[in-house]
């Protein structure tokens, strides 16, 4: 199972550096090139939705069966393995809290790129009328 969130965590890291790059001001030569690129990764990347959806069902399916470890009914070494398991599965939900939100954040923040380049475009045209 580790496979898939080293996967989810590549993805998360691709999103967030797109996002960094395209808020980024002074990279105006690159932005044309990079919109492209993130508009064509956007759809490929929309697969992390229902992959963090079927990571969080098994979460709480190891949540729901795993053994309770209460009182003196665990043996110290349980315990430990017993909070080590909950600490994985909360930096697990925490890993795809962040995967959705920057797919989230780079949907909304490419729209928005596009919408002021048309803008950009238009106020030039606009311009050179005149």
């Amino acid at each position: 199972m580790a496979l898939e969130w080293v996967v989810l965590g590549y993805a998360a890291g691709a999103e967030a550096l797109m996002v960094l790059l395209l808020t980024l001001p002074g990279l105006d030569g690159l932005r044309k090139g990079l919109i492209a690129v993130t508009r064509g990764l956007l759809k490929p990347f929309l697969s992390v939705v229902p992959f963090c959806l079927f990571l969080l069902m098994d979460i709480y399916w190891k949540y729901e069966t795993r053994p309770s470890c209460e009182g003196d009914s665990c043996t110290l070494s349980e315990h430990l393995h017993h909070q080590k398991s909950i600490m994985k599965s909360q930096r697990n939900a925490l890993l795809i809290a962040a995967a959705l939100l920057f797919y989230w954040l780079l949907y909304s923040i490419t729209g928005l790129v596009v919408k002021v380049e048309q803008l950009n475009q238009r106020l030039e045209r606009l311009k050179n009328r005149d």
